[in-house]
């Protein structure tokens, strides 16, 4: 395919901001891009620009989504615009960069470039296996709770040494004897946690002078989506790779920022021009997507707040019908009128599919009354944010052979996969090969295939074990240039997987389309991303499968309405909207009631579902009676006053 030069027509079609943007050329600039005003058009066509007008290698060009999917969207979109790939253009999320970047220069960092990505179970029980270790009290101190001080920590670059010295409250203590324990754990093991896909690339520039000279050689021009949810680990690894050249674009809506209970710092994109004090600010402030009537709830909703830079929407879509605010007398009440109304909807439209309707709530906890109401009027429904595809259980007993096979030191998967199918080895015997590996100073597979670390063990487990350790080896050796979804197949078939799973009767058989799902995907993997960095299939389909999130995998084509929290909706958009739950103790939570902050983000997230709706929007809060406002939530009745006047 040949390159071809952009069609005038496509910057005559930008407005005034967005071509601002796009033919600025070199040095920083912040564009604040109000929700559906057209950012995503602006990154693309400033990429192709950059490519096709000012001779820019695609490979000097960083590009950092929000999602996996929106980067290969974009990649997509470049290339229609060019006529041809971006060949050698880096596109990804901040932990798809960072877990590249890694791949790359793994030893500077104390892994190889196979390690293992851990997800958030893993690195759970990591967490309870350390503390464990150092007899700190599981029922004491919740492992989810170290596991959240330490990423915390991890995301502010804040090292064990630093937080240790800082640590005055008794969690913080107890977090501060596991983080070193963890941090040695994972190199153990030729592991990283997500955490670590940004800590590691911000540690690797800022030790080796001539890693980061290259790199920012490499990078020449950097275009950052979503600014706003940057963390400080984040914002570190933009300024150390665009601080020297400066022809960084960041992109971001301060209006949209919800995410700062995950470490999100707001004051990144806030405080941009002080970073880059030479920086251009441009504003997208027209709205392609919503009604009037939508945008004029939204500014109302926003302009409340005071820690904003201050963007108004401005509709360019012809006026709509009202926004509809519902009282409904509970969470039944309130599942019965919007499917009653979805339905009438859809019958008066026959031009109204069901993926054009989303219902949105606060916490997953909601979800049930609609699910139930759907189910009892046979709705096709798609719920966003529950069970992970990769988190669910058949799927990680699988996945954990393939991470033990790429890597042998990967002591959690050890320990999964050697239970699925069970072999007879039960904890007790799990944890007698542990301390023998450890006193030994091997992995525990390696203990596994050792006959003298076995003494004491019955017979059908000295073999179970010397069975299992040469069935990884032989794997590992076929997985050097094998397809991942024939060493997948093949693993099923000697491990009797299959056989496993009809045991368990009809779950198993559910459990088997998850498992044929999975075959799919590593097919799908081998095809997209086959021989990149000279890794193996099976390292690269490892890496896909670990970083994909719910986002990633949905179907855009499957005709069924999206039930997803608020946080979840980030990014999407729906002719037709409900927003439900809508009362004090939800939308906001009472915990924000004395936190400013906290309450400017509810605000925010509220903001964020209103101008999800292109054409119809429906609030739903539960009606109080007396004063009193009930809905069960998390197995109780809840009632409390409704606060008039906020």
């Amino acid at each position: 395919m040949s390159r071809t030069a952009i069609s005038p027509d496509v910057l005559a079609s930008l407005n005034d901001a967005q071509r601002e943007a796009v033919l600025h050329f070199e040095g920083p600039i912040l564009v604040l891009a109000g929700a559906g005003s057209g950012k995503t058009r602006v990154l693309t066509t400033r990429i192709a620009r950059l490519i096709e007008h000012h001779g820019v290698d695609p490979r000097h060009i960083l590009a950092v989504t929000f999602t996996n999917k929106a980067a290969g969207e974009m990649r997509e979109r470049v290339a229609r615009l060019l006529g041809e790939e971006p060949e050698g253009m880096w596109a990804g999320t901040f932990h798809a960069i960072g877990a590249r970047m890694l791949r790359r220069e793994a030893p500077l960092v104390g892994r190889t470039a196979s390690f293992t990505i851990y997800d958030e179970d893993d690195s759970l029980a990591l967490v309870r296996r350390m503390m464990e270790q150092a007899r700190i009290s599981t029922k004491e101190w919740a492992p989810k709770a170290l596991r959240a001080e330490i990423s915390d920590a991890k995301n502010a670059l804040v090292t064990p040494e630093e937080y240790a010295a800082r640590a005055l409250h008794p969690v913080e203590r107890a977090a501060a004897v596991v983080y070193p324990l963890l941090e040695r754990a994972l190199r153990d093991a030729n592991a990283a946690d997500f955490d670590d896909l940004l800590v590691l690339p911000v540690r690797l520039l800022e030790q080796h002078a001539e890693r980061l000279a290259d790199y920012r050689r490499r990078f020449q021009f950097i275009l950052v989506d979503e600014y706003q949810d940057t963390n400080r680990a984040q914002y570190r690894l933009i300024s150390l790779l665009g601080g020297e050249h400066g022809n960084v674009l960041v992109v971001g809506d301060d209006d949209q920022s919800i995410y700062g209970w995950r470490g999100a710092d707001i004051r990144n994109i806030l405080d941009f021009e002080k970073d880059f004090p030479a920086a251009r600010v441009v504003r997208l402030e027209e709205n392609y997507r919503s009604t009037p009537q939508v945008l004029a709830l939204a500014n109302a909703v926003i302009s409340a707040n005071t820690s904003r830079r201050g963007t108004t929407l401005r509709a360019t879509r012809g006026a709509g019908e009202t926004v509809t605010l519902v009282g409904s007398l509970d969470e039944r009440d309130e599942a019965e009128f919007v499917t009653t109304e979805l339905l009438s909807r859809r019958a008066a439209d026959e031009t109204l599919a069901l993926r054009d309707i989303a219902i949105l709530y606060r916490t997953n906890a909601q979800s049930r009354a609609l699910e139930d109401a759907c189910r009892a009027r046979a709705i096709p429904y798609r719920l966003v944010g529950a069970v992970r595809f990769y988190d669910r259980r058949e799927i990680r007993d699988l996945v954990s052979y393939l991470k033990l096979i790429a890597n042998p030191a990967d002591d959690e998967a050890f320990r999964r996969a050697v239970a699925a199918p069970r072999r007879g080895l039960g904890e007790s015997t799990i944890e007698q090969l542990a301390a023998r590996a450890r006193a030994a100073g091997i992995p525990l597979l390696a203990a596994a295939g050792r006959a003298d670390l076995h003494d004491g063990l019955r017979p059908a487990q000295r073999q179970a074990l010397i069975g299992f350790a040469a069935l990884v080896t032989r794997f590992r050796a076929r997985a050097t240039d094998a397809a991942v979804d024939e060493l997948l197949l093949q693993l099923i078939e000697e491990i009797r997987f299959e056989d496993a799973l009809r045991a368990e009767g009809k779950d198993g058989l559910d459990r088997l389309d998850n498992v044929r799902e999975l075959l799919t995907g590593a097919a799908e993997t081998v095809i997209d991303e086959g021989g990149e960095l000279g890794l193996t299939p099976l390292d690269h389909f490892l890496q896909r499968a670990m970083l994909v999130t719910d986002f990633d995998r949905q179907d855009k084509t499957a005709d069924a309405v999206t039930l997803m929290t608020l946080h979840n909706a980030k990014g999407l958009e729906f002719p037709l909207v409900f927003i439900t739950g809508l009362e004090e103790g939800l939308v906001p939570l009472s915990r924000t009631h004395d936190a400013p902050k906290e309450l400017e983000e509810e605000r925010r997230l509220f903001y964020v579902g209103i101008t999800r709706a292109k054409r119809k929007l429906f609030l739903s809060p539960i009606r109080a009676f007396l004063g009193l406002v009930s809905r069960f939530h998390f197995g109780h009745m809840r009632r409390q006053f409704r606060h008039r006047g906020r």
